[in-house]
């Protein structure tokens, strides 16, 4: 079987210390856009995190629903969402995870260490809070903050190529119509290697914000911009 390509091994200069047998191509995209060509065989695995105290099932289908965005605009095989915890090797087993939940949380020193692993080696994290509660965001600025000196978790601007990297989206509308909703995310070494979507942009994409109270993101725009944050890091 062949390793991951693209994003997996951009790190320049840095040996390859996550492999995996899933080969990812073929996104149903203009091959300019992405620069690769279309495997049939190829498959799309996301990492379902397990972290502090969170077991990883806030909201349970919504990594399975990520994969299938991706898929509905791929030739790629679909594979079920693989549970992981943080602080174990496991992480190591694939460069995409998502992350969600509700409530605030603290990660340990060993999970902190292992992400900064990780992260500097070429993983990727998607996050988002649950059903518009703040205090998952909130939590999540302050841990990932904590990973690299220096970097600190800001918002990513809409010149970003990750506004572009499958869909082009000047905006993401909030569902509420007074505001737009900007990403953010953590930088290391200029590259970004982790983005979280507040709002419950999960639960936009995923329920079409049902659970959002009349809150969270368009779930038109949630679901084209969780499609770019895939493409993005599988790319990039």
């Amino acid at each position: 079987m062949k390793p991951w390509t693209a994003g997996w091994w951009r790190r320049p200069g840095v040996a390859p210390l996550l492999r995996s047998e899933a080969l990812v191509l073929g996104l149903a995209a203009p091959a300019a856009l992405l620069g690769q060509s279309r495997d049939r065989l190829s498959t799309f695995f996301v990492g379902r995190l397990q972290f502090g105290q969170n077991e990883g099932s806030d909201c349970g289908d919504v990594g399975q629903d990520l994969v299938k965005l991706v898929s509905r605009a791929s030739s790629i095989q679909v594979q079920e969402e693989r549970d992981l915890k943080l602080a174990d090797d496991g992480l190591f087993e694939t460069p995409f995870v998502f992350m969600n939940g509700h409530n605030d949380f603290v990660l340990s020193e060993a999970e902190i260490q292992n992400l900064s692993k990780y992260l500097s080696h070429g993983g990727f994290v998607f996050a988002s809070g649950c059903c518009t509660n703040p205090e998952f965001p909130k939590a999540w600025r302050r841990e990932f903050s904590r990973i690299f000196p220096g970097e600190a978790v800001k918002k990513i601007a809409y010149d970003h190529l990750i506004y572009r990297s499958f869909y082009k989206l000047d905006r993401i509308r909030s569902a509420q119509g007074d505001r737009d909703i900007v990403l953010e995310g953590l930088f290391h070494q200029g590259d970004l290697v982790a983005v979280i979507g507040e709002e419950g942009l999960c639960c936009s994409f995923s329920m079409d914000n049902s659970c959002n109270r009349g809150k969270g993101v368009v779930p038109d725009d949630a679901k084209k911009i969780a499609l770019n944050i895939a493409v993005y890091s599988l790319t990039h």
